[in-house]
């Protein structure tokens, strides 16, 4: 197939804001290429320099290996059908389509071939004479289609054109635009944000995202073997689920091992494991490589979409003390100090120690006009193997001292028996300083809570994934609030014409082809 339209390393500058960052994309003959994405991905950016009614701030775009770069719009070889179809509503239907054809001057007998021609490719043959005015959206939307094509161009671009329409008659011009593509037998470029749209017509489907290409593909192969996690949600639903590629063909999810047709990956690679709602069968409970609860049904018209969770994710709440105490300063050392009270279990004194106790109290001294930190050499304290409260004091060398509570308590620990998973938090206690300031306060959440989880099979950690709370970083004041840790549950949706009910146990089944994996994303 003859090489058509080439994007060289394209880029779009818009007051400094990138809105195209290098595209490289080919473009064959006759073929139907839907650009996909997002609203402000860029797509009709790249339709606009292709029609010549933009410029790009670097690249090329050759155009039967020309440069047409500084060709204007009227030289190119190319057709639009905006939206809004702009026809001329003075005009009826055969002047409209004949409009171009009259501005080139071609003899009366060719126009009225032409027109006569694109007339019945579009099906408005009974309506010529008609004021435009007077047709439908669809047929308004054929006689733009039939107005651009009467001029023979090579390519024709179409920017969102059936998004005026309704449901149903966009579905009706889908396959026939599809029709009309076929019959002519030249190239269309094709944008929208419509992943339906994209499947049903097209030959190649270029996804776009913040001005870059995510993927190239058939709509078989972007469907099926999606690049990474915006396309496998963008184009159409999908089940994500983190797993691990153990070997060729081999995959573990959710603990269990499966069969795949993928291969290519690094032995233990994590990725991401894709199945989709329509490739799950819910079946009884002993015949599923999953079992689950159901947790809802939602009736779509020809499915029930069904939400089956097969873990539920291990959680622990615990309480943050917040109060409004400021650093002890030392005016002759020129030295400020501050530490927070702190929970700890029975199980933990013996393996105290002084860096933990300060790490535990979040225990500081600092120069206030340099910033650098001081050292705390001394840390005083005497506690018993029980439950109570022993006072600790942390001490510069220039004598600085601060002294807060180690608050002994029993273990703070949730078990999960069902998935063998255990969770481990303890209370705490800060500043309104320390929560304004944090950076990054998830992460500092779970070391001042020394928040862990773990499997209770084998003691190997698990990731705690979600960590919810109470209250407002910014505006936070002195208080008592919960924070929330937790690790993945898992659900799944499954398209499915038979209905089930909330809290039914059932199993789910799918093959080793209804599994697709992908890299993680930014591991290329």
């Amino acid at each position: 197939m003859r090489k058509l339209i080439q994007f060289k390393n394209i880029v779009k500058d818009f007051d400094g804001q990138l809105v195209l960052k290098g595209i490289n994309l080919d473009i064959y003959e006759n073929e139907f290429v839907t650009l996909l994405g997002p609203s402000g991905c860029g797509k009709t950016t790249l339709l606009r320099i292709l029609g010549g009614f933009l410029t790009q701030t670097e690249g090329q775009v050759l155009f039967d290996n020309e440069d047409i770069s500084q060709v204007p719009p009227y030289k190119r070889e190319v057709n639009t059908v905006f939206q809004k179809y702009a026809l001329f509503p003075h005009m009826n239907v055969y002047d409209n389509i004949a409009f171009g054809l009259k501005i080139k001057k071609e003899p009366k007998d060719i126009i009225e071939q032409k027109v006569q021609r694109m007339l019945k490719l579009v099906n408005l043959e009974e309506y010529a004479k008609r004021n435009v005015t007077e047709m439908s959206g669809g047929q308004q939307q054929r006689i733009a289609i039939a107005r651009a094509l009467v001029n023979e161009p090579m390519v024709l671009l179409l920017d969102e054109p059936l998004g005026a329409l309704d449901l149903k008659l966009r579905k009706e011009m889908q396959h026939e635009l599809k029709k009309i593509q076929q019959e002519v037998g030249i190239t269309f470029i094709y944008v929208t944000h419509d992943q339906e749209e994209a499947l049903t017509m097209s030959d190649k489907i270029v996804v776009m995202k913040d001005g870059e290409i995510q993927q190239i593909g058939s709509p078989t192969d972007i469907y099926n073997e999606p690049v990474n996690e915006f396309v496998a949600n963008f184009i159409g639903e999908s089940n994500i689920i983190d797993g691990v590629m153990l070997d060729d063909y081999r995959v573990m999810f959710e603990d269990k091992i499966f069969d795949c047709v993928d291969f290519g990956f690094d032995k233990n690679e994590k990725i991401d494991v894709v199945i989709r709602p329509e490739d799950l069968d819910i079946v009884p409970r002993k015949d599923g490589k999953l079992k689950g609860i159901v947790r809802s049904v939602l009736f779509k018209g020809v499915h029930y979409e069904t939400i089956v969770e097969t873990k539920v994710g291990t959680s622990i709440t615990v309480q943050m003390k917040v109060s409004d105490e400021k650093p002890v300063v030392n005016t002759q050392a020129n030295e400020k100090m501050s530490a927070n009270d702190f929970y700890l279990d029975v199980s933990d004194i013996e393996e105290l120690t002084e860096a933990t106790i300060i790490a535990r109290a979040d225990a500081q001294a600092w120069n206030p006009d340099t910033e650098e930190w001081v050292s705390i050499p001394k840390v005083s304290y005497n506690i018993k193997p029980e439950n109570g409260i022993y006072p600790v004091t942390f001490s510069t060398s220039a004598g600085t001292s601060v002294t807060v509570n180690m608050i002994v308590k029993d273990e703070n620990r949730v078990v999960n028996k069902e998935y063998q998973e255990e969770i481990f938090a303890v209370n705490f206690f800060k500043t309104v300083d320390e929560i304004k300031e944090s950076i990054a306060l998830e992460t500092d959440l779970k070391t001042w809570a020394n928040a862990s989880a773990w499997s209770l099979e084998d003691d190997t950690s698990v990731e705690i994934t979600s960590i919810h709370y109470d209250f407002d970083p910014e505006n936070i004041t002195p208080g008592t609030y919960t924070v929330t840790f937790a690790t993945e549950g898992h659900e799944y949706k499954i398209d499915t014409t038979d209905k089930y009910e909330v809290g039914d146990e059932v199993g789910l089944m799918f093959q080793p082809e209804d599994i697709h994996i992908m890299k993680k994303e930014g591991s290329y």
